[in-house]
């Protein structure tokens, strides 16, 4: 994950939105005629890939914030009617349009500090009609950043119980593969949750229907999650506080992305993945935000200083987590490289090693989508 191209006086050569061509800047311009944009003196990285978020859902939670700093923990938030369950209850109660609303807020606020292209979940409805809502808003909204939608059994509705709401999302995956709302399915396999057993009785089922698979595994507890996340083949493991050195192997083993979301720890006092001892292992890391009520952040850049500071990840190693999103994506972006989408972020800094080192503010100059450019900063 260190072995990035650090190209000093660089240059890209974009043609109807793809890369054609980089390399040192004299180079580029005997090559190629055409508009020159100069952003000398700054540094050129990928578009940021944020690969796992909430980005539905209405009903803050800042009243936990004064619980969790009193010493209760998020499971005991989750019992007292907190948590998952007080989002999904106002989740429910919003109309599409003010969901639409606040959660194109958050895409404006992820664009200007350089996201392109997210994933995105329900999870928020825990019923047929507001899981679809929120699926349906995922396809609806027009934004310069991408959308990648996944449907997330995120919880059990107070009203059912685990079998029962696995049934009732079995039974949703024809008509969401049918209207083409989620091209991924995700579940949130923890104790008290959803088992094992019920987790891979859910993805047997995506799976047939041609789904592809995420799962949030073992952040509380190791319960098998990553295990479960090799033997069925899934595009990413998410969390992974607790999994076992087997599981990450067989990971390793399967080329499975380990999603690493440090804002996740941050917003609940606990302790940080191991991320070196994943690197290590030639585990390939992305890093995303995360972001829920729960872990109220749009910003890449703030999450790859905490990889830094408090998981001991690399500058290079940040950058490199970029491409490792896009490919738990099945996209070919994250990198620079001919023939790729030019999605690229401008950040007003003099190397790459400042990424993570000069955290609190927004270092992001530029944006540009498919080639143009869609945010710049005053």
């Amino acid at each position: 994950m260190q072995n990035i191209v650090v190209i000093k006086d660089g240059a890209v050569a974009v043609d109807n939105g793809k890369i054609i061509d980089f390399g040192k800047e004299n180079e580029i311009r005997s090559k190629y005629t055409g508009e020159i944009i100069s952003f000398e003196g700054k540094t050129m990285l990928p578009g940021f890939v944020d690969s796992h978020t909430h980005l539905v859902f209405s009903g803050t939670r800042e009243n936990e914030l004064i619980m969790k700093l009193k010493g209760k923990k998020y499971l005991e938030i989750l019992k007292e009617g907190g948590g998952i369950q007080y989002t999904v209850e106002r989740t429910r109660a919003a109309s599409k349009s003010k969901l639409k609303k606040e959660a194109e807020k958050r895409l404006n606020n992820m664009l200007k500090n350089g996201t392109t292209t997210v994933e995105a979940k329900s999870g928020y409805g825990l019923n047929r009609k507001d899981e679809i809502k929120s699926l349906e808003i995922l396809k609806e909204m027009k934004h310069d950043v991408d959308i990648i939608p996944t449907f997330l059994v995120h919880a059990i509705p107070k009203e059912s119980n685990e079998k029962d709401y696995i049934d009732l999302c079995i039974d949703m995956l024809d008509e969401i593969k049918e209207r083409d709302l989620a091209e991924f399915v995700d579940i949130f396999c923890e104790k008290d949750v959803f088992s094992v057993r019920e987790s891979e009785r859910f993805f047997e089922a995506a799976k047939k229907k041609g789904f592809k698979l995420r799962i949030h595994a073992d952040e509380i507890e190791d319960t098998g999650g990553a295990e479960l996340a090799a033997k069925l083949d899934a595009k990413s493991a998410d969390h992974l506080l607790k999994a076992s050195d087997k599981g990450l192997k067989m990971m390793t083993e399967k080329n499975i992305v380990a999603t690493l979301l440090p804002g996740t720890p941050f917003s609940l006092f606990t302790d940080f993945p191991n991320a070196r001892k994943m690197i290590d292992l030639n585990l390939p890391i992305a890093l995303a935000t995360d972001l829920n009520p729960n872990c109220y952040t749009e910003s890449l850049q703030f999450i790859f200083s905490l990889a830094v500071f408090k998981m001991k990840m690399l500058p290079e190693e940040c950058i490199s987590s970029i491409k490792n999103g896009a490919y738990s994506l099945d996209r070919n972006i994250g990198c620079i490289d001919r023939g790729v989408n030019a999605d690229l972020v401008v950040m007003d800094i003099p190397n790459h090693r400042h990424i993570g080192y000069h955290f609190g503010v927004n270092l992001v100059s530029t944006v540009i989508k498919n080639g143009a450019i869609v945010w710049e900063s005053i």
